[in-house]
């Protein structure tokens, strides 16, 4: 008991950051969809064309039963790392892995919002 004690630690600041580049996790909504305004990540793009059908590859490599299989259905819904199906001919749901998906092929006009624009292909 010396009368010495640790001060708390300080760490530099960078106060030259562009305006323009938002940190890691921070997230910019699109006034027209309410959809993150980031890159054109996957689950972004299957987030915008919710409710349409399509057919989802996945390839689980570990597998001998299920090597490669193709889901028939609607999206529900997704998520940074799922995906949310129904099959209507079924009555099924599917919450399938996105680390497994290898493409998704469309059977409408798909939606897609970038950061500078907004498409329909």
């Amino acid at each position: 008991m010396n009368g010495n004690y640790f001060s708390n630690p300080t760490f530099p600041t960078n106060n030259n950051i562009s305006t323009l580049e938002s940190p890691p996790g921070n997230i910019n909504f699109s006034s027209t969809n309410s959809l993150p305004m980031e890159q054109s990540y996957i689950e972004n793009i299957l987030r915008l064309n919710k409710g349409k059908k399509v057919k989802a590859y996945f390839s689980y490599p570990d597998s001998t039963e299920w090597r490669d299989k193709v889901y028939d259905g609607i999206i529900e819904e997704a998520g940074r790392d799922h995906l949310i199906m129904s099959d209507p001919k079924t009555g099924d749901w599917y919450l399938l892995r996105m680390i497994y998906l290898s493409y998704v092929v469309f059977e409408e006009k798909i939606n897609y919002s970038h950061i500078y624009s907004e498409k329909t292909f």
